[in-house]
């Protein structure tokens, strides 16, 4: 999924992502159309195009349905990110 993690969240494009949940600054849960089997994906989170600032990406709960990604910036705070990116491998 790529989304517009600023301000009004949105998904620009996705596969099988239904939403993207704001959980407040720089904290996103992506949810999936159909669940994965189980949560034993790996997920990545990156970024692409304009960012605010230089950030670094995790990847919290990993759930059957959704997967959690969290964006810091270059001092460790909870950024929103103008382009993110998440991709799931199974």
């Amino acid at each position: 999924v790529n989304f517009n993690g600023t301000e009004t969240v949105a998904i620009r494009a996705a596969g099988n992502v239904s939403s993207i949940t704001d959980n407040g600054t720089g904290d996103y849960t992506v949810n999936f159309t159909t669940a994965i089997s189980d949560a034993n994906y790996a997920a990545i989170a990156t970024a692409a195009g304009q960012v605010r600032t230089a950030s670094t990406f995790s990847v919290g709960t990993q759930l059957a349905a959704s997967v959690r990604v969290i964006s810091y910036n270059d001092v460790g705070t909870l950024n929103d990110t103008d382009a993110m990116n998440v991709a799931i491998f199974r």
